[in-house]
């Protein structure tokens, strides 16, 4: 699985480059999935901070989560340029009728298909073996290339979640 998330990612961004990752209450069809990653490639293609260009990429992966990476070796990426960032997502929200911003969401890879699970449901969704202690669980904390490549995708029991549920 870690090939081919280091497939997905341009390979000429430094380790260093941020990463935000939205996620999607549901998955997007396919023609959903070709808009998003159109107006992605506009946003990035156009993306400045403080009248810089910013080395950015972004996509929709997974059908569910949109990523957007920005690498900042040349010029970082400062609050205004976020908020450009945001309002795109936001917009993305209304116009496909989804929620990018839940954080009380959490998603296992279940059969090579992303499964979102409200988080006060992990714990019976593990005692009821619909999950496993070494499902993997798309960490959406991750906050650079480097990380996503190693630790967007990490076991339940590897997790941060871990603790906090089985306390």
């Amino acid at each position: 699985m870690t090939d081919q998330l280091l497939s997905l990612l341009p390979p000429d961004f430094a380790p260093t480059s941020r990463i935000w990752i939205f996620q999607s209450n549901r998955p997007f069809a396919e023609t959903e999935e070709m808009e998003i990653n159109e107006q992605l490639q506009q946003f990035y293609m156009q993306w400045k901070s403080h009248g810089a260009p910013v080395k950015g990429w972004a996509k929709l992966i997974f059908k569910q989560f949109i990523v957007v990476m920005a690498d900042e070796n040349n010029h970082t990426v400062g609050g205004c340029s976020t908020d450009g960032m945001t309002r795109v997502i936001k917009s993305m929200e209304r116009q496909y009728q989804v929620d990018l911003f839940d954080r009380l969401t959490i998603t296992f890879l279940v059969d090579n298909k992303a499964e979102p699970l409200p988080m006060q449901q992990v714990k019976y969704a593990l005692e009821k073996g619909y999950i496993e202690t070494d499902t993997l669980l798309f960490n959406n904390t991750v906050a650079t290339k480097a990380q996503f490549e190693t630790e967007w995708l990490v076991p339940l029991n590897k997790s941060w979640l871990w603790n906090r549920i089985v306390n």
